[in-house]
């Protein structure tokens, strides 16, 4: 399938992109080239073994549950109370002000 110079103006009216007249010739070469690529990569079979192996990854199975923690919470919290991590007021928020 060969790219004319309509339909290089065409694609690049519709995304909205401004294509000086000289750069028209190198696009028409560059898009045609790129469909002719297209047109062989189309052509291969890509059928013969794929039903064989699975694809990606094997699933791990569903567990219920939480996933234990390397480390217990408090170890990462200077503070805390009632399972509640304690976080220290903001500087800015120290003189109980609030802004409308």
């Amino acid at each position: 399938m060969a790219v004319s110079r309509d339909d290089v103006r065409h694609v690049a009216a519709l995304a909205r992109i401004g294509v000086a007249e000289a750069q028209l010739d190198a696009l028409v070469t560059e898009l045609s080239g790129i469909l002719a690529h297209m047109e062989v990569l189309v052509q291969v079979d890509t059928t013969a073994g794929a039903a064989d192996e699975p694809a990606g990854m094997p699933l791990a199975a569903d567990e219920p549950g939480s996933v234990p923690l390397a480390r217990a919470r408090e170890d990462g919290a200077p503070k805390m109370r009632d399972g509640f991590f304690l976080v220290p007021r903001l500087a800015t928020h120290d003189d109980g002000e609030r802004s409308a």
